[in-house]
């Protein structure tokens, strides 16, 4: 009797926590419904329209943001009186003309301007419009052509030119 009973411990030692077909059944269904409840509650919980956006206060403001413009018009006023040469020179050039910065020649130093002297207005005036070497661009800027050529007047007759001032460009007429 006792290695019926050894058998029968042993048998039962061996056996998982799954006895009969209906426990295999039931732990088969839980095992896959449990999970498509959590995944169904997951969703619901992430597509939930009362959350607010994430890092935004204000709905509004983070619409407004996303959708700004990407260019503006701007309309400038035709007969507006026209800036001087220094008035231009200081807005625009004497960030790096005044000091000398990025091989700019200082306004001033004759010995410096002498070269880009001899090479005449227009070139200098073409330079300034287009840029050369370090420096930008100044045509279509802030100021007008006639301004910037205005200012190339006025540095280079401070480096020693005398450059005459430039005509100013006469008004279209209306057709």
């Amino acid at each position: 009797m006792s290695d019926q009973s050894h058998a029968a411990a042993h048998e039962e030692e061996h056996t998982g926590p799954v006895k009969n077909p209906k426990q295999l059944l039931m732990a088969v269904f839980f095992s896959f419904v449990i999970p498509i409840f959590i995944i169904i509650g997951l969703v619901y919980y992430v597509t939930a329209q009362n959350k607010p956006a994430a890092g935004a206060v204000n709905m509004e403001k983070s619409v407004a943001e996303r959708i700004q413009k990407v260019g503006r018009v701007e309309i400038r006023d035709a007969n507006r009186e026209m800036k001087s040469g220094e008035e231009v020179f200081k807005a625009q050039c004497a960030a790096c003309h005044a000091e000398g910065l990025a091989g700019a020649p200082k306004v001033g130093d004759a010995k410096l301007w002498a070269p880009r002297i001899k090479t005449g207005f227009e070139a200098l005036w073409n330079s300034a419009l287009k840029g050369k070497n370090g420096m930008g661009a100044q045509g279509g800027g802030d100021h007008t052509d006639y301004e910037i050529a205005r200012a190339v007047v006025y540095l280079a007759n401070a480096g020693g030119a005398k450059f005459p001032e430039p005509a100013k460009p006469a008004a279209e007429v209306a057709k």
